[in-house]
């Protein structure tokens, strides 16, 4: 069996359209503290999205012996900084606020794992540059998105109005969604080609 170690609804969406069989067994961990422990030990953001996903797919291969997990997982960097979900609008606002007119990266990284064992992994990265946008624009946008807005790094969604506060944007689109999906689909072709059988 395909399981998927993530509550996301966009990566379960892209499986679903990519015609898998898979179930989903999202990973309970404390994100923000293997976060810093990354940190303090010299990781970046790359670095941590890579823990995060191996860590999310080995959580849950432990209950689920010979099943081969994904885990993926997205951070965004403003130079060095790190940005997370916004907990409330108020939040959203200052963070797009605090984007607006700069160029920041997401690091998408996937894996899987069988029996506790990290078969494979990727990464990728899109750069994203948002313009200088006013406050009545990121306002109009806010409302149009609702509380979208608060299950996105970055406080904006590309595939929905958001995309308007953008200049410029570079690297794969599945990328930015949170799931380097070709790149799993060729792993998945290598280790479990079985598991591609497409839906009825």
């Amino acid at each position: 069996m395909l399981i998927l170690a993530s509550a996301s609804s966009t990566r379960k969406a892209l499986l679903h359209k990519a015609g898998l069989h898979f179930a989903v067994h999202p990973a309970t961990l404390d994100e923000r503290t293997l976060e810093q422990d990354a940190l303090n030990a010299g990781g970046d953001a790359r670095d941590i999205a890579l823990l995060l996903a191996r860590f999310k797919a080995e959580t849950v291969s432990a209950s689920h012996p010979g099943d081969l997990v994904i885990g993926a997982d997205q951070t965004l960097a403003l130079g060095l900084e790190l940005l997370h979900k916004p907990a409330t609008p108020d939040d959203a606002a200052a963070q797009l606020d605090h984007l607006r007119g700069k160029t920041h990266r997401l690091h998408a990284a996937v894996t899987l794992v069988r029996d506790g064992q990290l078969l494979w992994s990727d990464l990728q990265t899109a750069e994203l540059t948002m313009r200088d946008f006013s406050m009545e624009e990121r306002t109009s946008i806010m409302k149009l998105e609702g509380k979208a807005l608060l299950n996105s790094v970055g406080s904006y969604r590309l595939e929905g109005p958001s995309i308007r506060l953008f200049e410029t944007i570079t690297g794969d689109y599945f990328t930015i969604l949170g799931l380097p999906l070709l790149p799993l689909l060729a792993a998945l072709r290598d280790i479990a080609p079985d598991l591609l059988n497409f839906q009825d």
